[in-house]
């Protein structure tokens, strides 16, 4: 017995995914509405009427390439559907918000679909090419979360977690549609159409700026590599960055106490810096917080990341260092005021202020800022709710 099956991520979306949720509803009664039932007087898996909307390679219709995918063959196939679209589709859904997020997976089944019928498949149902085209985006967007994987290998029963680009990249698309196309009945072409789909329309995306990246998605990974590689080029070239040829003569003076001072300064900063970035990469938020209270208190301009700072800001939070959060915050909102989700920033900070803070005027302002952008019902009525009582005090 060999089983690997992901059951969590280690991202949550800042927003309520609605559009993916939407997504699952419909395609849940679709299929019940479409289903037949089949028994040994009547195998037909589909009602007649629905018979029509599945993609048919020999004789396709356009409407065809769109509505195959919200069909399905039992109740198996819709539910291990689903919770794919569950698992990697909410964190899709936040980075490409509600409309972009449809289109995206419209535009996935018609691509998964083209590529199904072009490689010479057969009649096709089912919503896991634009799964895979979701999957695909999730790879590029978050290839370095966590996924939760439970396996059972022989005797042995556990939960692994195993980085997203492992996972989605070995597991899913090469080894389980490339090397082991052994289940009849399955449509591999539709999901390497959807995978290559998802993967290269956030990759174009990711590059022509239509969404906001980050130094954790794959295209900064890929240039950061780069970037190294360059780098070890040109070592082995020969250059030497730590020493340096010049032409003229360069006249010494002697180096004061203060200016050596500063040296250090710089080599604690670069060295918190460092670890500041490690820490988070181990998940290990208490201690890159710490860190950064003491590289602030070394030089409180210095401004990190802007993933790093707001995940920061939201571990101090957490720890209830109010006033230490309180002015990540700013610097946040000060450095960063076109992140996408600046709302929810200034909601975090306004109550902070109000909570905790005792600073009215700030507290006000901030959240009047939330909820003048602000789209969640909920989030919306705490701000309007906070600002009430700020204002009858």
């Amino acid at each position: 017995m060999f089983m690997f099956f992901p059951i969590r991520t280690s991202v949550r979306p800042y927003r309520t995914p609605y559009a993916n949720y939407a997504l699952i509803v419909i395609n849940f009664l679709i299929f019940f509405l479409s289903y037949n039932w089949p028994n040994k007087s009547n195998p037909e898996i589909l009602h007649h009427w629905a018979r029509q909307f599945m993609l048919t390679p020999a004789r396709p219709f356009v409407w065809q390439f769109v509505s195959y995918a919200f069909l399905h063959g039992s109740i198996m196939h819709i539910g291990g559907n689903m919770f794919f679209l569950y698992l990697f589709g909410r964190n899709v859904n936040d980075k490409l918000g509600n409309i972009g997020y449809i289109s995206f997976y419209l535009a996935g089944a018609a691509f998964s679909g083209v590529g199904h019928v072009l490689l010479g498949g057969g009649p096709v149902l089912g919503a896991s090419g634009a799964i895979a085209a979701v999957t695909g985006a999730y790879l590029v967007l978050f290839p370095q979360t966590l996924i939760t994987v439970f396996y059972w290998l022989l005797y042995f029963i556990d939960t692994i977690e195993i980085s997203a680009l492992y996972f989605i990249g070995i597991k899913l698309i090469i080894w389980d549609n490339i090397f082991e196309r052994s289940i009849p009945n399955v449509a591999y072409d539709a999901h390497l159409s959807g995978y290559a789909f998802g993967v290269l329309a956030m990759f174009i995306m990711l590059g022509t700026g239509l969404i906001s990246s980050s130094s954790f998605d794959l295209l900064s990974m890929l240039k950061h590599w780069n970037r190294r590689r360059q780098y070890r080029d040109v070592i082995a070239g020969g250059y030497d960055p730590f020493r340096r040829t010049v032409a003229r003569k360069i006249k010494v003076h002697e180096v004061n106490k203060d200016t050596q001072a500063d040296k250090q300064q710089q080599d604690r900063i670069i060295q918190l810096r460092s670890e500041i970035t490690r820490r988070i990469a181990e998940r290990n938020m208490s201690e890159a917080a710490r860190k950064y209270l003491e590289l602030v208190e070394l030089d409180a301009e210095q401004l990190p990341p802007r993933q790093h700072l707001l995940d920061i800001a939201n571990q101090l939070a957490s720890e209830n260092k109010h006033a230490e959060a309180a002015a990540a915050y700013e610097k946040f909102i000060r450095h960063y005021r076109t992140y996408e989700y600046v709302e929810q920033v200034q909601l975090m900070l306004g109550l902070l202020y109000c909570r905790y803070l005792n600073q009215t005027e700030l507290a006000i302002k901030h959240l009047e800022a939330a909820e003048a952008k602000l789209t969640d019902a909920g989030q919306l009525q705490m701000c309007r709710d906070e600002l009430g009582r700020l204002q009858n005090h």
